[in-house]
């Protein structure tokens, strides 16, 4: 074959495939054309390769023809878009489709926290089994561990640690649902009793006003990302069980690529309550200051998981991939 004659009789062709490959917006016609010519240059590269494997030539229609393939399959890159689209429509529609297992979650294990709180502030001999007099004294006195907790570290060091710590929780709760949602509850058991404890000590100790006052700016916020998280995982569990209508390897991968990219959100909203440990916490505002910065946070998390998860939930979006980057699912029988 002839380089200069088969370059001479198919440039026209190959100059007209690079502009359409570089148009954001093609009409109907433009888009055949491109389709066509990608196909003519796909056959020009084989013949070229077949025959007479010239470097440059090869070079050139392979980057032709790469340019022009991901023109015609609508090939993209991540980037903003993907980041803006996912913390606006898919992050709020999958807090939103799981509301009915993370609220009641929150609501159980507060009471339970509660309930857990009232047992060891009115019962000393369950105060004595936790610890020595010495010992609760330590943490319950002023200026002892539970106060100091939030101020013996730089905030920053400390803002890292807590957000670790919590982001470390939350994931744990994201992956263990797919053991059935078992190690979820252990997990989730362990935080209440902590917390619950907590309470417990420093209400026996008279001092609880002040506890609470340290627990809520950060806590309202941080205790709903680990509901959520811990509902996600269960809900992860019971697909396992009851995948519904789909077949239970379709389930576990529609429901599991959305619980694993909830952790990057609940990371996310684990970075805000870590902030707000090290630097609202231990600072000097007054508590009701302090509380309402904590109160505000939570507020604005379920407007945005409630409100606007419903919206998007309302449009279809299921905290999944976009359609477009899904695969197929073969259809079943209902």
């Amino acid at each position: 074959m002839d380089l200069d004659v088969f370059v001479a009789a198919h440039q026209a062709q190959w100059a007209r495939l690079e502009a359409l490959s570089k148009r954001r917006r093609l009409s109907g016609e433009e888009t055949d054309e491109l389709v066509l010519l990608y196909q003519r240059a796909t056959g020009h590269l084989a013949r070229v390769q077949a025959t007479a494997p010239d470097p440059a030539l090869v070079g050139r229609l392979t980057t032709l023809v790469a340019r022009a393939r991901n023109a015609v399959t609508g090939s993209r890159s991540a980037g903003w878009r993907d980041a803006a689209r996912y913390f606006t429509v898919s992050f709020p529609a999958a807090l939103y489709r799981s509301r009915r297992w993370w609220v009641p979650i929150a609501v159980v294990s507060l009471l339970a926290a509660a309930l857990i709180a009232w047992w060891v502030a009115t019962h000393p001999e369950v105060r004595d089994s936790l610890a020595t007099p010495a010992e609760l004294r330590q943490m319950t006195r002023p200026g002892g561990e539970y106060e100091t907790y939030y101020t013996d570290r730089p905030a920053s060091s400390f803002a890292a640690q807590v957000w670790t710590n919590n982001a470390r929780v939350a994931a744990m709760c994201l992956v263990f649902g797919v053991f059935l949602g078992l190690p979820v509850l252990w997990v989730l058991a362990g935080n209440i009793l902590n917390l619950g404890i907590g309470l417990g000590l420093m209400a026996s100790a008279g001092r609880l006003d002040l506890f609470l006052g340290l627990l809520l700016p950060h806590g309202l916020l941080e205790l709903t990302a680990v509901f959520v998280a811990a509902g996600l995982g269960l809900r992860l569990g019971w697909t396992v069980i009851d995948p519904g209508p789909r077949t239970r390897s379709a389930a576990l991968a529609e429901e599991g690529r959305a619980v694993i990219g909830m952790a990057i959100g609940l990371a996310a909203v684990l970075l805000v309550s870590g902030c707000l440990e090290a630097f609202v916490t231990p600072s000097g505002l007054p508590t009701w200051g302090r509380i309402g910065i904590g109160a505000l946070a939570e507020l604005l998390f379920l407007l945005y998981a409630l409100v606007l998860g419903r919206r998007a939930a309302a449009g279809g979006e299921i905290g999944d991939l976009e359609a477009a980057d899904r695969g197929d699912l073969q259809p079943v029988a209902g």
